[in-house]
């Protein structure tokens, strides 16, 4: 589990999704039917997996956070020393490249932490079980190979952003759609791809920027719920959330290593395309 979670956070295919799926396929019942529970002990278990995941991608993207902290102290430090724009003023020529895409990063992950405080367990309760699962990656390949559609033929005629020169209500749009992906079988990664595409982003950018994105959204949720795994429902599921977190952390680095290569030449498409065969697959087998 902590394998394909690493993977399937960051291809656009849903590890939510996935969570719910593979364990069904496999039959194992008792982890299937704790998931849409109130206080699962499954639950816990795919928290430390997702923290594991968000430690492979701050990993992989170490000199790239590093250059972005560094810019806000940059920033922090003119601001002081020479009177510049205030720190949410983004689109002034003096402010600090690596400064503003940490705060466009910051400013994305807001809406679907928001949402995630007050969404989450409704719609895990109604959603988190097989047959929705597959419901919901079948419409996660729609999106994707719709989304791939309309970016190629918008494409053609508009040049493709850079992440630098990306816009704040960009950033803020690309971000809120990552709300999707509290439905099992909706992808974080995917959506937010699509986004990006449709924000004129080319493939490359728009991954980076949903792999960044991704970072603190799964960190922040990971750590926010992970007390529960000192308490009561972590009984004899501490040691498992260790071992699948740390094979999480190293798939979700070789997952993302791979992705940033495929997605210079390469599209969404075959993902797409593994969603809709997989989804229904899925829903005749759980129908």
């Amino acid at each position: 589990m902590g394998l394909v979670q690493g993977v399937t956070e960051l291809f656009p295919v849903s590890s939510l999704g996935h969570g719910v799926l593979v364990p069904a396929l496999l039959g194992w019942h008792n982890l299937v039917s704790s998931q849409s529970q109130a206080q699962s002990f499954f639950l816990v278990f795919l928290v430390g997996l997702h923290v594991g995941t968000a430690l492979g991608l701050i990993v992989f993207y170490r000199r790239t956070w590093a250059d972005l902290l560094a810019g806000l102290a940059r920033q922090v430090s003119r601001a002081r020393t020479e009177g510049l724009a205030p720190l949410w003023q983004l689109n002034r020529p003096d402010v600090d490249p690596g400064y503003r895409l940490l705060a466009l990063v910051a400013l994305g992950s807001v809406p679907v932490c928001v949402a995630g405080l007050l969404l989450d367990k409704v719609l895990r309760e109604l959603f988190a079980k097989p047959l929705a699962a597959a419901i919901f990656l079948t419409v996660n390949g729609v999106i994707l190979l719709v989304g791939e559609g309309l970016r190629r033929s918008h494409g053609r005629h508009v040049r493709a952003r850079t992440l630098e020169s990306m816009s704040p209500t960009g950033a803020l749009a690309i971000g809120s759609s990552q709300i999707l992906a509290l439905f099992a079988g909706i992808s974080r990664s995917g959506v937010t791809m699509v986004s990006g595409l449709l924000g004129e982003l080319d493939h490359e950018g728009a991954a980076n920027f949903a792999f960044l994105l991704a970072t603190p959204v799964i960190l922040v949720a990971g750590l926010y719920k992970l007390p529960s795994l000192m308490g009561s429902l972590g009984d004899g599921v501490r040691l498992p959330t260790l071992v699948g977190a740390l094979c999480a952390m190293v798939s979700a680095y070789a997952a993302v290593r791979f992705l940033t290569r495929w997605f210079t030449t390469k599209t969404l498409r075959p993902f797409g395309i593994y969603c809709l065969l997989a989804g229904v697959s899925c829903i005749i087998r759980f129908a």
